[in-house]
């Protein structure tokens, strides 16, 4: 930059203030904006102070922008906010005199002391009075429902709609991670055990009557009884053969995630089955995944889904899908006939509470489940998801969770 040329676009203005309010106009008209891509903007206006409104606007686009389609909303909020701005529809800028933000190529953007609201005699505002927080009186109230966002991992936070085939290691790894710390409220049961409390269904005879000793065999507080709910078991089964490889990282992180808790069943199968729990249970991520490829000696083969779910029902695992949640991660392409498919998956219906069936290829434009074999096992699952980014996880924790 010559010396000339001084960066004065951006004088005395607070670089966070600027990033947090154009990042809320972006949101607000459909952005996905994270809160990583605000830092990098206030780092990049740090680094290289703007000294013209289009490098103001370059600043901008290449940190907040991450996704093609919000460029055209980018560009929008952009003009209306800086291009289009008039100072002179500002309720405080009226009191204060003719002073106005130049709507074509503002020379200067000074800070105003005292929070920004009233520009000072000769002076350019700190910011287009469009950008300035917004501010509600302590009597106004909202009847618009709060809603909280998710939380995401900021490495994660602007890969929300990234499809799993395109996450690399590092991606992976953070995913692990966060599925880790993210894991649903586990599927319960009511048992035949009853419990007593001061909330229930019933009132408790016995319960109550030991109580009154205290009152002069008066009850004078009734206690009640409930059923105790018990977790239900959860047994995961993901497919490792050939047509599954881009996915099936994001899968295994899935299930060492409920493996860690201790109450999960987890298994892999290519052309044979593979019991994953005890290499998954491990505390390092990395070590875990190294000693599930080590066991799973037919990973990205042909696939043997009947054989391999047969198999699983003649083992000692078999009972624990009764009464639990079974979750099949695969695609449907089978080497086995679609009857035999038919046939095991009819049984496992019949004992697992609920049949929970991720198929990433589910969330293709206008994909049918028409392949012989997935079109055999659709009828006896519960639910069918296609599990292929971070932001339709939460639609599989809400079924794993059902206690339909």
């Amino acid at each position: 930059m010559a010396a000339d040329a001084q960066p004065t676009l951006l004088r005395a203005v607070d670089r966070a203030a600027l990033a947090a309010s154009f990042g809320e106009r972006l949101r607000r008209a459909g952005a996905s904006v994270p809160m990583t891509a605000m830092a990098d903007l206030c780092e990049a206006l740090g680094q290289a102070p703007p000294s013209r409104l289009d490098d103001l606007y370059w600043s901008m686009r290449l940190t907040l922008v991450r996704r093609q389609p919000d460029l055209d909303t980018f560009d929008k909020v952009f003009a209306a906010a800086f291009r289009e701005a008039d100072l002179g529809a500002d309720p405080h800028a009226r009191r204060s005199g003719p002073t106005a933000f130049p709507p074509a190529a503002p020379e200067t953007l000074t800070s105003v002391p005292g929070g920004g609201r009233r520009p000072q005699e000769g002076e350019a505002a700190g910011l287009p009075w469009q950008m300035l927080p917004r501010t509600t009186a302590e009597e106004e109230t909202s009847t618009e429902p709060v809603v909280l966002p998710e939380l995401l991992p900021s490495a994660l936070s602007g890969e929300a709609d990234t499809p799993f085939d395109e996450f690399d290691e590092r991606q992976l790894a953070e995913l692990g991670r966060w599925l880790e710390r993210a894991a649903p409220s586990w599927p319960v049961r009511r048992s035949r055990r009853v419990r007593a409390g001061r909330r229930g269904e019933a009132i408790s005879l016995r319960q109550t009557i030991a109580s009154s000793r205290r009152t002069a065999w008066e009850p004078l507080e009734l206690r009640r009884q409930r059923r105790v709910v018990r977790p239900r078991s959860l047994t995961l089964v993901t497919d490792v053969s050939a047509s599954m490889q881009s996915y099936s990282g994001a899968y295994l992180h899935l299930m060492r995630a409920f493996a860690r808790t201790g109450r999960a069943e987890t298994f892999a199968f290519s052309t044979s089955l593979t019991r994953l729990t005890p290499a998954l249970v491990h505390r390092s991520a990395d070590a875990a995944l190294v000693l599930a490829e080590e066991r799973v000696v037919d990973r990205y083969g042909g696939t043997h889904l009947a054989r391999s779910l047969r198999d699983l029902l003649a083992s000692r695992h078999g009972s624990r899908i009764r009464g639990g949640v079974l979750i099949i991660a695969s695609d449907g392409w089978d080497s086995d006939p679609p009857e035999e498919l038919r046939a095991v998956m009819a049984r496992l219906a019949r004992r697992a509470r609920r049949v929970v069936w991720l198929n990433p290829r589910a969330a293709v434009p206008g994909f049918e489940p028409l392949v012989g074999s997935m079109a055999a096992a659709l009828p006896y699952c519960d639910d069918f998801l296609p599990a292929h980014t971070v932001a339709a996880l939460p639609e599989v924790f809400a079924a794993i969770s059902s206690t339909r």
